[in-house]
């Protein structure tokens, strides 16, 4: 039953080989088997590459087997079209299939690749989304900065103010108190008029003081407050910008990051499946013409001798009926009777003319 499972993989005819010995029948069977397990590879490695693009295995199997059924399609048609028609013609026949199985085997090959090298794509891809985020959270930060620092600034300006304003309060402070105590000033103790000129200048910096202090207080609430929130867009533009760089590890980020790696394992890997994909067609290359080569070989001279004969009696058929009409015309042309007819018929029809164009130029008149 396996058996005729592969020969089927094989695409050899049932009826021929079906008549050929047991060792042409496991030969071209050990052929099906390479052409079948070439698309279980093929069914493996197309299934992991499209679970990479939709993240759901049962969407990656489906279109798995698909892809599996078409290589398998695709290297039953080259096996089964290669004849053993010499060196020369097998090479021109091979050239193009080979070319079409090493485009498969890349194909084939590269999902594999990425499975098996997938630790050391994981490193090299959080590397790289590391390097994203930082430069994701700078470029939102530059596009924040200039908001960030106004506010920051103005807030600066505030306090600046009120420092100053405190300052020169302080400072009046200490002129009234040196005054009354008669250690600067007018240097003479007790409370005169200068120390109440001098007081009366601190109270009204007083006053400013506290309108500016609960003025700016109020100001620098609100830019605080609105620093909190350009802070708050910041890091929600950060967190919202965060899963799209988190889903950076699809196909094509895979393929990049394994073009990262080392390209020798990755080499070796795609020449084994070089060699699985090409291994039907070298096998039936190497081999050599057996019994069931001689009799597809027998049937296809034999189809080609019917054509030929066929088309040379269609030929024959038709020159011979030409020839045969000619001669048949020929006698019908020397014939009297048939002559003298014709003439009289086209005396009659010339008559019928002349007259018509008398009567029509009688109308004109």
């Amino acid at each position: 039953m396996l058996k005729q499972f592969f020969l089927v993989c094989s695409g050899t005819d049932k009826n021929i080989i079906e008549s050929c010995s047991n060792g042409e029948q496991n030969k071209y069977a050990g052929i099906g088997a390479t052409v079948f397990f070439t698309a279980i590879m093929a069914f493996i490695a197309g299934s992991y590459a499209l679970y990479t693009v939709f993240d759901n295995i049962y969407t990656a199997i489906f279109f798995g087997f698909i892809w599996g059924l078409l290589i398998f399609n695709l290297d039953r048609f080259i096996v089964s079209t290669i004849r053993r028609d010499g060196f020369g013609s097998e090479f021109i026949q091979a050239t193009p299939r080979i070319a079409l199985a090493i485009i498969i085997a890349i194909v084939i090959s590269k999902p594999l690749e990425i499975k098996i090298f997938e630790k050391e794509i994981n490193t090299v891809l959080l590397k790289e989304k590391n390097e994203m985020a930082l430069n994701n959270k700078k470029e939102v930060a530059n596009y924040f900065k200039t908001d960030l620092d106004k506010n920051k600034a103005q807030i600066e300006s505030l306090k600046s103010d009120i420092t100053k304003k405190e300052k020169e309060v302080n400072t009046l402070y200490q002129t009234y108190i040196t005054e009354a105590e008669g250690t600067a000033g007018t240097k003479k103790l007790g409370k005169g008029p200068v120390f109440k000129e001098k007081i009366a200048k601190h109270d009204l910096a007083k006053t400013e003081l506290d309108t500016l202090r609960k003025t700016n207080l109020a100001k620098i609430a609100e830019a605080e407050k609105l620093s909190t929130k350009l802070q708050a867009d910041l890091d929600k533009k950060v967190t919202e910008t965060q899963p799209i760089i988190d889903g950076f590890d699809g196909l094509m980020a895979r393929i990049n990051a394994l073009d990262k790696l080392p390209w020798l394992p990755s080499f070796f890997i795609m020449l084994l499946f070089l060699a699985i994909e090409t291994s039907p067609i070298i096998a039936k290359l190497l081999s050599q013409k057996g019994e069931y080569d001689f009799k597809i070989e027998d049937l296809e001279t034999a189809m080609k001798a019917t054509l030929a004969q066929d088309k040379y009696q269609r030929d024959l058929l038709v020159k011979t009926s030409a020839l045969m009409h000619d001669k048949v015309y020929e006698d019908i042309a020397s014939d009297k009777d048939l002559y003298n007819l014709q003439r009289k018929k086209a005396t009659e029809l010339l008559e019928l003319q002349a007259h018509n164009f008398v009567e029509k130029q009688k109308k004109t008149f």
